[in-house]
């Protein structure tokens, strides 16, 4: 502890950012603070208005790192990255952080646009992010409709489109492209449409709107009739994606409305999207963890929603003022190039907007709940009636699984998963590697973990589960009955889950028990089984990569790429020894001459 205060009494008076880990190394959180010994040290002050989540917090912290950085917008994006990247356990969990979708529009001679979830540093264009996926789908739809956008997903440059290596496909046909492949457009032409695709992602509906209904008319005056009624089409779905959009301001300027409703822990932070006036989207950010000021709120997810898009608003209007409103419009400013302001609007047309967002977001936040409360309810269901098909004494509202996975014999690992009321309780899982066991002997390695397990509860003092699960049959599950029976804790209800037909096995009875496929209480049996399998597995593969990379690291020519798809093709060094060369050769691309050595070294050791 010494240690640990001196290393507090060495941080450094400059801007940077924070990460509080526990005595396994683990990041449980990251900050960011203008003065960071202040900052750190204020939490180890004695102060009886800390809030619940950072007493917690304060109990496992057993480690301090820091990063220097140049200014206080700096220190605001390197945290806004790591903590994406990390995402520790008290940060605030931005819930569907990982899966906002995109609409990127390729780098590329002739563009692609297309949905993404997955941004990359080529030049390409991409708006969003995107939360309300129906509502994303539904714009794209429009957008196809009124933009003739190739399809295809061929690199596309005028060298293609001379040596014509690109044939014109169904799309041209039935007038959804317009054969820029074949030079029927020319690329200038294809990418005049382009802007008017960014414009109308922007929410600039009017100026496409004004567009088509100009070459409508030029169509029509011309005897065009089959391109005027194309246009006329168009036309329409710009009307209709229009009428679905609510007018809401006099001024044409553009601008996101963020509000959060809130209740303990859990909060929806609403972001609604004005573009020339009108309502252009919904997005909606589910949070958890909750347990700061708003205002902290706020600039946490202002700063990770506009950390990857690339079009951003003249102007931000919140609920809230954001902690470090300076330095968050600094950064977004330099961002979109020109200047971004951050406003809390009191009165007026705008104030009227920030209530309307609030007004969704409370009635999300109001689903959400409804959801989580039946969700509850129907658990306890679960869990009941698994205690009526065992026959318990209590409801199992703790239960532990444990599966064994090895290699072939070797490098043998065990799993335990914990769920209680038939929810993962994911950091009191445990892994194991089983040191007792030589060879194939699931048996023995299930006796083993087992015992290992309870010896060390009964140590600690414990939580006992209310059901233990064992994945496997009667000869596993007789032999994590013996462990328990040596520790004196064969009292705790016991079963084994079969894997072939779904059979559940009880001590004393040699016939499975005879439970309906469809019971909610075997649903949950099976669930915990697969999870206890899945986290085994994952286990096993990561020492299984360790072992195998390292058996083939000297063989000259094989490299951490070949090494990686030799895995991903056999599972064993038995496996590769009983391949031929050419196999090897096929599945992996390894040339026949490093396949060779490769098997021979695999034969020595499987020997």
């Amino acid at each position: 502890m010494r240690s640990f205060q001196d290393k507090l009494k060495n941080i450094p008076i400059k801007p940077g950012v924070y990460q509080f880990k526990n005595k396994d190394g683990d990041i449980i959180y990251i900050g960011k603070a203008k003065n960071l010994r202040n900052r750190v040290r204020s939490y180890f002050q004695k102060n009886k208005y800390q809030t619940p989540k950072n007493q917690s917090m304060i109990k496992r912290i057993a480690n301090v790192e820091w990063i220097i950085v140049r200014s206080n917008v700096e220190a605001l994006l390197t945290e806004a990255n790591m903590i994406k990247e990390v995402q520790p356990k008290y940060n605030v969990d931005l819930k569907d952080d990982k899966s906002f979708p995109f609409i990127r529009i390729t780098n590329e001679p002739y563009p692609q646009v297309l949905l993404t979830r997955k941004i990359e540093k080529d030049g390409s264009k991409y708006f969003g992010p995107y939360t309300d996926v129906k509502n994303l789908r539904y714009s794209l739809k429009a957008l196809h409709k009124i933009f003739p956008v190739r399809s295809c997903s061929y690199y596309m440059d005028d060298q293609t489109v001379v040596a014509k290596k690109v044939k014109l496909c169904l799309d041209y046909h039935i007038k959804k492209c317009e054969g820029p492949c074949e030079s029927i457009v020319s690329r200038d032409h294809y990418n005049a449409m382009i802007e008017r695709v960014i414009k109308f992602l922007q929410g600039r509906t009017k100026e496409t709107e004004d567009y088509v209904r100009k070459q409508m008319d030029i169509a029509a005056a011309d005897l065009r009739y089959e391109d005027a009624a194309m246009y006329r089409d168009q036309y329409n779905a710009i009307r209709r994606f229009k009428e679905r959009q609510r007018k809401v301001a006099a001024d044409f300027d553009d601008r996101d409305i963020f509000a959060l409703a809130r209740k303990d822990d859990i909060g929806v932070m609403t972001v609604l999207r004005v573009r020339n006036g009108r309502i252009f989207g919904r997005e909606k950010i589910s949070l958890q963890n909750l347990d700061e000021d708003e205002s902290a709120v706020f600039s946490s997810v202002i700063s990770r929603f506009y950390m990857d898009t690339d079009f951003l608003p003249k102007e931000i209007t919140v609920v809230t003022l954001p902690d470090g409103q300076d330095d968050l419009e600094e950064w977004l400013t330099e961002k979109k190039g020109s200047k971004v302001i951050i406003r809390q609007p009191q009165r007026g047309e705008k104030a009227k907007e920030v209530r309307l967002s609030y007004q969704n977001a409370k009635l999300l936040l109001g689903e959400w709940l409804i959801n989580r409360k039946k969700r509850r309810e129907l658990v306890p269901k679960m869990v009941n009636q698994l205690q009526d098909d065992l026959q318990l004494k209590a409801p199992p509202r703790r239960i532990e699984a444990f599966d064994i996975s090895h290699l072939g014999g070797t490098n043998t690992v065990a799993s335990m998963v914990c769920f209680v009321d038939g929810k993962a309780r994911k950091s009191e899982y445990r892994k194991f590697k089983i040191k007792t066991v030589v060879g194939i002997d699931d048996f023995a390695a299930m006796r083993e973990v087992v015992h290992r397990r309870y010896l060390r509860v009964k140590k600690e003092k414990g939580s006992l589960p209310d059901l233990i699960l064992i994945d496997g049959g009667k000869g596993q599950l007789s032999m994590a009955v013996s462990a328990l029976r040596e520790l004196g804790l064969d009292y705790i209800p016991i079963i084994g889950l079969a894997k072939r037909l779904e059979e559940v096995f009880v001590p004393g009875i040699s016939e499975p028990q005879s439970i309906h496929k469809q019971s909610p209480g075997l649903i949950l049996l099976r669930r915990i089984r697969d999870e206890a399998h899945r986290f085994a597995i994952t286990f096993q593969r990561s020492k299984r990569k360790d072992v195998l990379s390292s058996i083939f690291d000297d063989i000259e020519g094989m490299g951490p790429k070949r090494v990686q798809k030799l895995l991903q093709s056999y599972d064993s060094t038995e496996s590769i020894a009983n391949t031929d060369l050419k196999d090897i050769s096929e599945k992996t691309g390894i040339p026949e001459g490093i396949a060779k050595e490769v098997v021979k070294k695999a034969q020595s050791i499987a020997k």
